[in-house]
């Protein structure tokens, strides 16, 4: 049986922080609906969506540039998430929630990225 993204615990991780990003901003003022709402759903989207297709190449260096690029989206997210705070469209204990599962993914995506050079 071939693997495929689906297989990958940090693509599921994603995938529940995605839809956790969706219903949370949701709550988000409507005069954000094209903007910071906008925004930090397709950089959440963006996490899973490149593992995915990084996955789906042949080698591992353009897989790697494509973890790269989830990772980079990680971190676009947390800068957001930070922003939403300091706006007042997120509870603290839904920033730190939200902060922490990102945080397991970015570790999970470095693990994979270093796993790919052994």
């Amino acid at each position: 049986m071939t693997r495929t993204h689906k297989d990958l615990d940090v693509w599921k991780k994603s995938i529940d922080f995605v839809t956790k990003i969706y219903k949370v901003t949701e709550t988000f003022p409507k005069s954000e609906m094209y903007g910071l709402s906008s925004q930090i759903r397709r950089a959440s989207v963006s996490i899973p969506s490149n593992i995915a297709e990084g996955s789906a190449r042949k080698g591992k260096v353009e897989f790697k540039q494509f973890l790269y690029i989830s990772l980079s989206s990680a971190a676009e997210v947390d800068t957001q998430l930070l922003i939403s705070l300091n706006l007042g469209y997120l509870e603290l204990s839904k920033y730190e929630d939200l902060g922490s599962q990102l945080e397991t993914i970015s570790k999970m995506l470095q693990g994979l990225i270093k796993s790919i050079d052994k």
